[in-house]
């Protein structure tokens, strides 16, 4: 790709493509929240023998909320309801509140609080 590197430097993402056409975002920590989305990361067991470093399903809503894309919120409403009881909306208000000021988002949190009353 023509100008991966600025990009990557610009966006904080490396954008690559598995050997069978799968594309793959890579981000780039850099942030506190980034930092102690590792710490809280676990492995995820694929078949037995290999296993998967994921995010927590909190860290992931946080990153989906802050993208804010269309599929994104599909995707955070799908994570609501799965996670329901095990979720622990605290921590996500409480990492997705500094980035959205960050970028000057008024209206994500009320979107997110929404879903929340939704699938209480």
């Amino acid at each position: 790709m023509d100008g991966a590197r600025e990009f990557a430097l610009q966006h904080r993402v490396v954008l690559v493509e598995t050997a069978n056409g799968v594309p793959l975002d890579i981000s780039l920590a850099g942030l506190p929240f980034e930092a102690r989305l590792m710490a809280r990361s676990s492995a995820f067991s694929i078949d037995g023998s290999t296993a998967l470093i994921t995010c927590s399903a909190e860290d992931l809503i946080v990153l989906k909320v802050f993208a804010g894309r269309m599929q994104d919120w599909l995707d955070v409403e799908g994570i609501i309801v799965r996670q329901a009881s095990r979720l622990d909306r605290d921590l996500v208000l409480e990492e997705l509140r500094p980035l959205l000021e960050l970028k000057e988002d008024t209206e994500a949190e009320p979107q997110l609080q929404r879903l929340f009353a939704k699938h209480p």
